[in-house]
């Protein structure tokens, strides 16, 4: 089977570098699964919130820094990172996420664009160790 972005992914990857988005495009026709965009380019105003849950504000904690690749590089003007989620749409069942990690990994490899995953930020091949918790996240390395 073969997937194809729809229009809000599409539209939540304007401002992310097109690097980027080549290999989001390249691994939606990879992938086993099925996924999302839900986020690209995040406003510093938004990771401060991001920041703020589970901290100061009601909720659970999503990230740990205030320097996000989501926002906008100052020389490019491009975000850096993006969060896809695989269907079906559980944040709880990590497998469909390994399978979209493989996918972006795979188109990643074929472009000759290097990518970080958020479950394997050190590239050591295993995953989801010493914090390495973020499973929706991918960005330029």
């Amino acid at each position: 089977m073969t997937f194809a972005l729809g229009t809000a992914s599409r539209k939540k990857l304007e401002g992310v570098d097109p690097r980027l988005v080549r290999v989001v495009e390249r691994a939606i026709e990879l992938t086993s699964v099925d996924f999302k965009v839900v986020e690209g380019v995040r406003t510093a105003a938004r990771q401060r919130e991001l920041y703020a849950q589970g901290r100061t504000k009601p909720g659970k904690v999503v990230t740990w820094t205030l320097k996000s690749r989501h926002i906008p590089d100052p020389k490019t003007g491009l975000g850096r990172a993006v969060d896809l989620l695989p269907a079906p749409y559980d944040w709880k069942d990590l497998a469909p996420f390994t399978l979209v990690a493989h996918a972006m990994l795979r188109a990643s490899q074929e472009l000759g664009i290097p990518i970080r995953w958020g479950a394997n930020w050190d590239g050591d091949d295993k995953i989801r160790e010493k914090g390495e918790t973020d499973n929706p996240h991918f960005e330029l390395a």
